[in-house]
């Protein structure tokens, strides 16, 4: 079946059809022009030996002219000499055959006019008697003669059958020759496909493995004519594929490159909404709203539903469309413009751009003056009050005094820790940090600062967890640095766990660095606070003004991080805790 549907089937059994039918045509012809050749030559044969025997009847006498009449005969040749009704003669061979009655000749129209009009006449008759087993079907010639007075006429007559077997041995002959032909044919046409197709498959192997992405697969290009011209227009199609190809692949890594390097996150969706592209800033853009659906989302590839809602409007409108959305506490202005192809909108990209910093710098623009000057106007009051009270001998006894001064005392050492803190945050913003760098060993490096914390733990009713898992039980940092973060993250957790709470500290090290979390059940953060916690003067509780900290703990964290060529994050939801955590890579020098 897969022959005759390949190009050698089809190409063989084209030219075989047509040559078959160019030969039955002149099959057709041959044995038509042979069949009427044959019985021409047969009338002209008979109507000679018919004109020669009424010559020598005439001529000569009777018996002599009789035998002379009957040597002319063949064996298939009949012939019967009338001089009148009466007196008529049958030639020798015609005993074995049915003879004609002399009725027949007078009655037969077309005949009778040899008698009659004394012309030579012909008639293709049936013989009347079925005796004549050969074929009932004769070829009947007479010619008109005059023996004295008397008009009588030879009939030299034929069967049929004879000039058909002349005639089916020529068709033999020519159906010999017809199958020979189409023999040739057969071979001719299977050997001009094979040479015709051999290069053909070989360009289609060739298809096939430039399909497969092997540009340099080359048709060889055996000869000079249009296949070989067809193979050169391959060679050079996969020449320009290949160029294409590697441009179209530069061009994408080039495009890549570009997205991943960008500062904005980029969405590119598909005109159903389906996302087709994202950068790495719009995956962690979809992560934090993942985190915030509590990781349940109708598909892996959901957008928040503002982002949808704008994708819609900007192919319903063909217009950009321009929207705000806060995820964890994190503004996010997202730009969608439509795609275009040709004529026709085939999706549409989203431009998303965190603008959390723009409204963080515009918040502490508004909120440094107030924090610096609402954590120092308490102690300076309270310096002022109680000097004043000294001064104006308010206090009369030296225990008073002593008191007041020690209140004085105190809310000056506050002052210099928060000035101090300020400069230390100062320098450490300014790239002026000194880092002291050793090999430390994990497990009882934790496990000393946790101890720290047992107390405190017990008094608040806490439960204070571990979990380790260190590939590489030592690791290098700055360990009295790191100590502060660490002490002042789980500080925080605890003051902001309730009563039979529990704060959990998770570390673990890999081939890229040192991961640490610090996660509580606390009452958390409110999401509109989030990315504010690590700016200086931060406090998740408003209403405090004494006893809680400067509000640069998580600052200074920071920077201490980010000094480590690290990042700190937080996540949190309010009333499910909150986890600070920070990673160190190896190697950060």
């Amino acid at each position: 079946m897969m022959f005759w549907r390949s190009v050698v089937g089809k190409l063989w059994f084209t030219i075989l059809l047509l040559v078959s039918f160019l030969l039955f045509i002149l099959t057709v012809m041959l044995l038509e022009f042979f069949e009427n050749y044959h019985i021409n030559e047969t009338e002209k044969d008979l109507t000679n030996t018919a004109l020669n025997i009424a010559h020598f009847l005439e001529d000569q006498e009777q018996e002599i002219g009789l035998q002379i009449s009957w040597e002319l005969l063949d064996d298939v040749t009949r012939a019967m000499i009338i001089k009148n009704p009466n007196e008529y003669y049958y030639s020798p061979n015609s005993e074995t055959s049915v003879e004609l009655p002399v009725e027949f000749f007078f009655e037969d129209e077309e005949l009778s006019r040899a008698f009659d009009d004394q012309k030579t006449v012909k008639q293709i008759a049936t013989i009347p008697n079925q005796n004549y087993k050969e074929d009932s079907r004769i070829l009947i010639i007479g010619v008109p003669m005059e023996i004295g007075n008397e008009r009588g006429a030879v009939f030299i007559f034929q069967s049929l059958q004879v000039m058909q077997e002349t005639t089916q041995s020529t068709t033999k002959f020519i159906l010999l020759a017809a199958g020979v032909a189409i023999i040739l044919t057969t071979i001719f046409a299977f050997f001009l496909s094979t040479r015709i197709t051999a290069p053909l498959r070989k360009m289609r192997e060739a298809a096939f493995e430039a399909a497969r992405g092997k540009f340099d697969t080359k048709v060889p290009i055996l000869t000079n004519d249009e296949i070989g011209e067809l193979a050169t227009a391959f060679n050079q199609m996969g020449r320009q594929l290949k160029f294409n190809m590697n441009a179209l692949s530069q061009e994408k890594e080039q495009l890549s490159s570009i997205l991943s390097s960008m500062a904005d996150g980029v969405i590119t969706f598909n005109r159903d909404g389906t996302i087709l592209i994202t950068n790495p800033p719009a995956e962690r853009f979809l992560q934090s709203w993942f985190y915030e659906q509590d990781g349940f989302t109708a598909s892996s590839e959901a957008v928040p539903s503002e982002v949808m809602e704008l994708f819609q409007l900007a192919v319903n409108t063909e217009k950009e469309q321009i929207g705000e959305i806060s995820v964890q506490g994190r503004f996010w202005v997202v730009i969608v413009s439509p795609l275009y192809n040709k004529k026709f909108i085939r999706g549409a990209v989203a431009v998303v751009r965190d603008m959390t910093e723009e409204r963080q710098l515009d918040k502490l623009r508004k909120d440094f003056i107030a924090n610096v000057s609402h954590e120092l106007r308490t102690p300076i009051s309270m310096l002022q009050g109680y000097s004043e009270a000294i001064v104006d001998d308010i206090a009369e006894t030296t225990e008073e005094k002593k008191e007041m001064a020690r209140v004085i005392y105190d809310e000056s050492l506050r002052m210099g820790r928060l000035v101090n803190e300020l400069l230390d945050l100062a320098r450490m913003e300014a790239g002026h940090i000194q880092l002291t760098i050793e090999e430390i060993e994990l497990v009882p490096y934790i496990h000393r600062i946790t101890r720290k914390f047992q107390g405190l733990v017990k008094e608040k009713d806490i439960l204070l967890n571990e979990r380790m898992d260190y590939k590489d039980p030592y690791f290098y940092f700055d360990p009295d640095r790191i100590e502060q973060v660490l002490t002042n993250l789980i500080d925080n957790a605890i003051r902001h766990t309730p009563a039979n709470g529990a704060v959990e500290i998770t570390g673990r090290t890999d081939e890229k660095g040192f991961y640490v979390e610090v996660s509580d059940s606390g009452y958390g953060i409110p999401e509109e606070d989030l990315p504010f916690v690590f700016e200086r003067f931060y406090k998740a509780d408003k209403a405090r003004t004494r006893g809680s900290g400067t509000g640069l703990g998580l600052a200074i964290a920071k920077n201490i991080i980010e000094a480590h060529r690290g990042h700190i994050s937080v996540q949190s939801k309010v009333g499910h805790g909150t986890t600070f955590s920070f990673f160190i890579p190896r190697n950060y020098e």
